[in-house]
């Protein structure tokens, strides 16, 4: 299969999904925000951290490789997925949900896409689909976040937040 499909997939994927089960994107953005941290931050330690739990740690979960990273940086986002599932009802918040989503697929698959084992990441990279996303990188994440952050503002409550405390008497 060529690779610039295989990337597309990957963006557009989350995007479907999302959208089908009317998932809150904009918390599983900051999910995925989560993961990255984890990887960055756990990950060289998580063999230590694993022996915690066991005395022997299975081979394929060695943080010299990328599944221990692939894992760290999906399960934060499986788990707000599971949890958020029918949490956009309306289709104006289904609308509004659409842009965040479409961030969850661009930068989870900037975020994945260097974590897979080393010949499909090199196929996925060689694309020139990759080239604009990593052009475009800055703006992804930057434009993703702030959407993201709007999205969650206006899904405040309102109620009693601009009216006076109302007393029976």
């Amino acid at each position: 299969m060529n690779a610039e499909y295989i990337l597309a997939g990957m963006v557009i994927i989350p995007v479907v999904i999302i959208l089908a089960f009317r998932i809150n994107a904009a918390i599983v953005f900051l999910s995925l925000c989560l993961g990255d941290v984890l990887v960055q931050f756990v990950a060289p330690d998580a063999h230590q951290f694993l022996t915690l739990f066991s005395a022997e740690v299975p081979k394929g979960l060695d943080s010299g490789n990328g599944s221990i990273k692939i894992l760290l940086l999906l399960l934060p986002v499986v788990l707000t997925a599971i949890f958020m599932v029918r949490t956009v009802s309306g289709y104006p918040k289904l609308l509004l949900n659409v842009l965040p989503a479409i961030g969850v697929g661009l930068l989870g698959t900037l975020l994945l896409t260097p974590l897979l084992p080393a010949s499909a990441s090199q196929s996925l990279i060689d694309t020139n689909l990759w080239q604009h996303l990593k052009d475009a990188q800055d703006i992804i994440v930057s434009t993703s976040a702030l959407v993201c952050l709007l999205v969650l503002w206006l899904q405040r409550p309102h109620a009693g937040l601009l009216r006076g405390k109302h007393k029976k008497h």
